[in-house]
């Protein structure tokens, strides 16, 4: 059901402007839902699936839906189904975002050398980054990321921002946010279970390095940032 449309009717509100109940039009079972919403609603709306709560039994079990023009991630829906007394031991979301930083620092000669990493399950060179937490904002969710899989205190550059969306498997659909952040040393400590390798290297060898589009563009605007030639 996930990434479904779906016609929704609404019969309950639990938080105005934030969780309603209602059920599937259509549904041979009449499927009971929640709506996470910021806008206020009524009567019957259309909607599609962004999550499935799984229950320790099948009848404990509720699908998340949304208004197709609204984008909830995974901490805001837990945060707004803190609201009900549904028990559940795992969420499944459509919509994923992670933050992280294309990190620099400038070697003896005044050249800047950017990390790249390869994650653990991935067969790219990269950027660090990682999912973000309830209570996160973007720039928080980077700097732990950051710390945790390489070891390094880095310091965000103020103005840059760039952001990458995809779809690497059926209907997931994910954001990544990346920020500019300059590091003073190069000792990198992994985290063995996130990531495996890492180098420093030339923006040229980043550019050739990063097999990705979303990442080369990226790698472009830092490249206009740093005015390196």
């Amino acid at each position: 059901m996930l990434g479904k449309n779906v016609t929704v009717e609404i019969f309950g509100t639990l938080a105005e402007k934030k969780l309603y109940s209602g059920f599937i039009v259509g549904s041979r079972d009449s499927r009971q839902v929640y709506i996470v919403t910021d806008s206020e609603l009524h009567g019957t709306i259309d909607c599609i699936v962004i999550a499935a709560a799984i229950g320790e039994t099948s009848n404990q079990t509720r699908l998340v839906v949304s208004p197709a023009e609204e984008v909830f991630y995974e901490p805001d829906i837990v945060e707004r189904l803190s609201m009900t007394s549904l028990k559940y031991k795992k969420i499944n979301c459509i919509y994923e975002k992670s933050c992280g930083a294309v990190i620099y620092r400038l070697n003896e000669k005044n050249d800047v050398r950017i990390l790249l990493v390869k994650n653990h399950n991935g067969k790219c060179w990269t950027f660090p980054k990682g999912h973000i937490e309830m209570g996160e904002n973007e720039q928080q969710t980077a700097l732990r990321e950051i710390k945790e899989e390489t070891g390094l205190s880095v310091e965000i550059i103020p103005g840059f921002r760039q952001t990458s969306s995809y779809r690497p498997f059926g209907k997931i659909r994910k954001t990544a946010v990346f920020f500019l952040a300059r590091a003073d040393k190069s000792i990198v400590s992994l985290q063995p279970s996130e990531i495996d390798y890492y180098l420093w290297v030339s923006l040229d060898e980043a550019m050739k390095m990063c097999r990705h589009e979303n990442d080369t563009n990226i790698l472009k605007e830092v490249r206009k940032r740093l005015a390196v030639s």
